[in-house]
């Protein structure tokens, strides 16, 4: 009896997830991209058409960008050295940090490794204390999105807090959120509510508006009030008229906002921003901030330059490519018989199969047809409603857009019958 018998169990452990047709390690290698306007990818010596990434504006091939995370680069190194409370905070990242408060409107911001790191750090400490002589208490009801992403539900979970203190509403519904604030109110002295911006599988925008005006009222009901903690990863960069996310679109604010660069500003990383206090706290507690690296201060570099471009012509041409693809690619689809899964004005277009085997299938013809997107099954969405997420980009040109129409019209009898 020994260790291989753990290993034994992870073999029939990964034999599960074959069989259940969920495996993830499978990759397809991307070996280049074409210099186009609209890069393909290069697997395996053939060219590929990619609508499966979140690059929203294809900044990641962006010249302006590369030149700024050399320029970062040549200046400060390779990586940060340390982390950030010993020398690891340079000029780059502060610039960085500075440049998202005005972005977004906050006091201030703090850069992390990704926004999943984000996530856990923000949850965990805006939940509970960070060591035993921590004046904040966990008296506080946490109150989730029903299709929140792992890294929120992660980030609650690590807090560990009491089943009675997690509390899930339904997708997208409001009224759900006011009666759990509603049944809480004498039972805790503080609420933390929590929500995607933009939910990564529907592309739909969260009801932000009306959660806003729920907390507000609910504020004064808590002794310590409510907080509005949003993940805006999908959002930030690419939603909105000037590309401020989910907070522009609905034109409301969070208290602590998360975002990403790794999606629409086409580098890596994540961000939050806030209130001064809130910020100067989590500088203090974070947990995934203060015990490992920040980005490389090319990465840095090349996110600032995103930001700034941004408001720049070229990137207001890019916002407004991306809403006339997402329109283009919505009406092809439709007038080819097609449906969505959810009406989304988002990049992020999910049309509907319905049935697990045949999205799959479809897949892996439009692979062969040259074409990548990505087939998302139950349990990820509710069983019948099996979908293939398209993300479309700025940098897409209607002929590209045109041969992936085409390509799903080929395959057309795999077209859920029903409405959506």
């Amino acid at each position: 009896m020994s260790r291989k018998n753990f290993f034994s169990v992870l073999s029939q452990e990964i034999d599960r997830i074959d069989k259940a047709k969920t495996s993830k390690r499978f990759e397809k290698i991307i070996a280049t991209f074409t210099k186009e306007k609209s890069p393909k990818a290069i697997i395996g010596g053939k060219k590929y058409q990619v609508f499966n990434s979140n690059d929203y504006l294809g900044l990641r091939h962006s010249l302006s960008l590369k030149k700024a995370e050399h320029q970062a680069s040549e200046i400060f190194g390779t990586g940060p050295g340390a982390v950030r409370f010993i020398s690891g905070s340079l000029k780059v990242h502060r610039d960085l940090e500075k440049t998202l408060a005005l972005f977004h409107k906050k006091d201030d911001a703090m850069v992390f490794s990704s926004s999943f790191a984000a996530n856990l750090a923000v949850l965990f400490c805006l939940i509970a204390g960070q060591n035993k002589d921590s004046l904040i208490d966990s008296n506080v009801i946490v109150i989730s999105d029903a299709l929140n992403h792992r890294s929120i539900i992660d980030g609650i979970r690590v807090a560990n807090l009491p089943k009675e203190q997690r509390a899930v509403f339904r997708h997208m519904d409001p009224s759900h959120l006011k009666t759990i604030l509603e049944t809480n109110k004498k039972i805790y002295k503080r609420a933390l509510v929590v929500t995607d911006g933009v939910f990564s599988m529907l592309g739909e925008y969260q009801k932000l508006k009306e959660i806003r005006v729920i907390i507000d009222k609910f504020d004064k009901e808590y002794e310590n009030g409510v907080l509005l903690v949003v993940d805006d990863a999908h959002g930030v960069g690419i939603a909105g008229k000037t590309g401020r996310g989910v907070e522009e679109v609905e034109g409301v604010k969070a208290d602590v906002l998360v975002g990403t660069f790794g999606k629409a500003f086409g580098a890596d990383g994540g961000y939050v921003v806030a209130n001064q206090m809130i910020i100067d706290y989590l500088r203090e507690s974070a947990a995934t901030y203060i015990y490992s690296n920040s980005i490389p201060p090319g990465t840095a570099g090349a996110a600032f330059k995103a930001i700034e471009l941004l408001d720049k012509p070229s990137g207001k041409k890019l916002l407004k490519n991306s809403k006339e693809n997402v329109v283009y690619f919505k009406g092809q689809m439709k007038t080819a018989g097609y449906l969505f899964a959810a009406d989304s004005s988002h990049p992020i277009q999910p049309v509907l199969i319905g049935d697990p085997v045949k999205t799959s299938a479809l897949v892996g013809k439009l692979f062969k047809k040259n074409i990548i997107v990505t087939n998302i099954s139950y349990p990820v969405v509710p069983k019948g409603r099996d979908e293939i997420r398209v993300q479309i980009s700025a940098v897409h040109t209607k002929k590209d857009i045109d041969q992936l129409v085409k390509a799903f019209e080929e395959e057309k009898v795999f077209v859920i019958t029903t409405s959506s």
